[in-house]
């Protein structure tokens, strides 16, 4: 009995076994076929549209009434010309001649002041004037010690003389001559002391007026007489001169590498729309931390229009190519193998749309450079270039 159930079961297994290699080959066969349709099916779709194609351009070429098939489109001749790379960022109008006006001292009250807001002013120009009390009392001190110091030196000198003229007669001791010319040395340094005192006691006194350091426009004006002069701005005067201005611009450390000092910029202030051209004149040593930057100026011509902290754009030269093809960004199409454009040609008498592969060069705003595929004297197809296929008949008139 058991022999017969071992001789049941290893039936059983072979016959699984058969029905799963059945099942797995079935499967691997239908695989096999699907794949060989789905070839069979591109290769004839291929085929089809090689024919498609091929009859279109018969067609096109055979049917000369068809005039609905000519396209309507718009040229522009292809002219060598220069291009010009920037990098456009955005900066600031500032002027080299921004004075806080300060006073030399340690500040004091204003009692007059002579200018206001708005009004020029020249260097050197006296701007206020501080309580000097104290100043003219020390200087008119220092003066009557010194009255005192010349008068003992007068003194010191006639008893020296007298007692010089003594020794030469032999009378009186080698001491006292030597005394009496201490005397007038000691006078005499005593007196350049006070002389050096009188000097500070008059700049003291010079302190309390305040000078403009430049010419220009007094911007700001805050203080008042009766108040505290130190020099803060919050409390004190700005002196504006606009005929030396500069743009400075943040350029961020990746396009250090494509600027220098010279390198030719574009400043364009689009509030008054002006635009001047100059060059980088200085660059920042340290890039800033926060906004990983360094710092770059130009120089700006003087013009009234112009204020400090007034935003412009700088655009920096970092490409310039001459004689080159330039083509605008709306005309250049890509297709599975590259980039490329439409030119119409004269062929045999008819105006025919091809198509031109190029290669491409740098892009600014909506111009692109065209290193290579197009040649000056080409007409592109500048409108109208949508839906042209290559050979397709195209006229200019509408």
């Amino acid at each position: 009995m058991s022999k017969i159930l071992k001789l049941s079961g290893a039936a059983f297994i072979a016959i699984l076994l058969v029905a799963c290699g059945a099942s797995s080959k079935e499967e691997k066969g239908a695989l096999t076929d699907k794949k060989a349709e789905l070839k069979k099916l591109k290769s004839e779709q291929s085929a089809v549209n090689d024919k498609v194609r091929k009859l279109e351009e018969e067609i096109a070429k055979l049917d000369t009434t068809a005039v609905n098939k000519t396209k309507l489109v718009s040229v522009t001749p292809l002219l060598q010309q220069n291009f010009t790379h920037y990098i456009d960022l955005q900066g600031k109008v500032d002027a080299e001649n921004i004075s806080v006006i300060t006073p030399r001292g340690a500040g004091g009250q204003v009692r007059e002041l002579y200018i206001k807001a708005g009004d020029y002013v020249k260097k050197g120009q006296v701007i206020l004037k501080m309580d000097d009390a104290i100043a003219r009392r020390s200087l008119a001190a220092a003066k009557q010690n010194a009255e005192s110091v010349k008068t003992q030196l007068e003194l010191a000198k006639n008893l020296y003389n007298r007692q010089k003229s003594l020794w030469d007669q032999g009378i009186g001791t080698e001491v006292q001559l030597i005394q009496a010319k201490n005397n007038v040395d000691a006078a005499e340094n005593q007196l350049k002391q006070v002389n050096e005192s009188i000097g500070i006691a008059e700049e003291q006194l010079n302190q309390t007026t305040v000078y403009s350091d430049v010419s220009g426009v007094a911007d700001v004006v805050t203080v008042k007489v009766g108040e505290f002069f130190g020099g803060a701005l919050a409390g004190g005067i700005r002196i504006v001169n606009t005929s030396d201005l500069k743009a400075v611009v943040e350029v961020p450390e990746n396009y250090l590498a494509s600027i220098k000092k010279g390198t030719a910029v574009v400043i364009e202030v689009g509030d008054i729309n002006k635009q001047f051209n100059s060059t980088i004149s200085r660059i920042g040593q340290m890039i800033t931390a926060n906004s990983r930057s360094v710092t770059a100026e130009a120089k700006i011509p003087s013009d009234p229009a112009l204020k400090p902290n007034q935003l412009v754009t700088v655009k920096i030269r970092d490409y310039a190519a001459s004689n080159t093809i330039v083509i605008p960004m709306t005309t250049l199409q890509t297709d599975e193998k590259g980039k490329y454009v439409y030119v119409m040609v004269n062929e045999k008498g008819k105006q025919i749309a091809r198509k031109r592969p190029v290669t491409i060069g740098e892009i600014y705003g909506e111009q692109i450079e065209i290193k290579s595929g197009l040649q000056s004297g080409e007409q592109l197809i500048t409108q109208g270039y949508q839906g042209v296929y290559d050979g397709q008949a195209v006229t200019t008139q509408g």
